[in-house]
């Protein structure tokens, strides 16, 4: 049987036939292009889709309510976003036992356990509980929890005083501005650059003083599908304080602020996270196509840091610069 005839199929079947080879040799994109689809895409039908694909994205608000219940979902491999809506916890497993980074408000710390329960995994598990910075919003619950898991808390040296005593250090940009909270039991000091372990978790901590004077920030692997990504986990750093209190006044704490900010933009770092969660713009990654993996994370977090600490020193410096008016 003849496939072409002379009555001119031939011809209206060859280019037919060239355009579908060009196809399966990938000459040729087969991805519909269709005015429907990209009506779709560039629509707000579209855009709603994709803000609200995931669940946390759908619940929670940028900067929005500390004490906020949104859902827990699983950040990367063994690690699991189990906070609040405005105040992030992060939770490691291992089969040897969990570790978990930053205990939120008295109110958060029964979020963050109802969420670790609503991941399946037992709070009684947790060996180790660690922080950010030791003010009342990441730090008022760690009592609470060490009083569900049995957990031990470990901070650095700056921070042990203020975790064991709920009462914010004299020398903390922020003092005075916090009431106090509940004491939890420090069980072990932290330093900067020793590796913390449970089972086949392996977290180092970096020194990121700034925000207080006890800071930490957490760098780790996790491994997933056979793909193993470094998280980390970036203390909030902004230059927040009273209104008199002065961060040229201490040369040395703005040395080492400045040095910690450097140390958190050379980490390996493909993934970022941070005490408040749209410090480091997790609902706006989570909503878009790349997700949260991004490694120039660090880097762009620390920048942002040092710009407004300069913002911040110049401000101070032009103030002092001024005349004061005789009265």
């Amino acid at each position: 049987m003849k496939l072409f005839t002379r009555s001119g199929m031939q011809n209206r079947l060859f280019p037919k036939l060239v355009l579908l080879l060009a196809i399966c040799f990938g000459l040729v994109s087969c991805v519909s292009t269709t005015p429907a689809n990209t009506q779709l895409a560039n629509s707000q039908v579209g855009k709603d889709k994709l803000v609200n694909s995931h669940p946390w994205v759908a619940a929670c608000k940028d900067w929005d309510d500390w004490d906020k219940a949104g859902p827990p979902f699983q950040i990367f491999g063994n690690s699991y976003y189990v906070g609040t809506c405005g105040i992030s916890a992060v939770l490691i497993t291992s089969a040897q036992g969990h570790v978990l980074i930053d205990g939120g408000t008295v109110a958060g710390a029964q979020v963050i356990a109802d969420n670790i329960r609503t991941l399946g995994f037992s709070i009684n598990d947790i060996k180790l509980l660690l922080h950010s910075h030791e003010h009342f919003d990441h730090a008022a619950g760690f009592a609470k929890l060490q009083s569900l898991s049995g957990a031990k808390l470990l901070a650095s040296a700056a921070a042990a005083p203020v975790l064991s005593t709920g009462i914010t250090s004299e020398l903390d940009p922020q003092a005075g501005m916090h009431e106090p909270f509940p004491a939890a039991r420090v069980d072990g000091i932290v330093e900067s650059g020793r590796e913390i372990a449970v089972g086949d978790i392996r977290l180092i901590p970096t020194a990121t003083p700034g925000h207080s004077y006890g800071a930490l920030s957490w760098q780790w692997e996790s491994c997933q599908n056979e793909q193993c990504k470094n998280l980390v986990y970036a203390d909030s750093l902004s230059p927040v304080s009273r209104d008199d209190y002065l961060f040229s006044d201490h040369p040395d704490y703005v040395q080492s602020y400045q040095r910690g900010l450097v140390d958190l933009a050379a980490l390996d770092c493909d993934l970022l996270l941070a005490p408040h969660p749209s410090a480091s713009k997790m609902r706006e990654r989570l909503a878009s196509p790349q997700g949260l993996i991004d490694s120039s994370g660090c880097r762009d977090y620390a920048e942002a840091v040092s710009n407004r600490l300069a913002k911040r020193l110049a401000k101070e410096a032009e103030k002092a610069e001024r005349p004061t008016t005789a009265k």
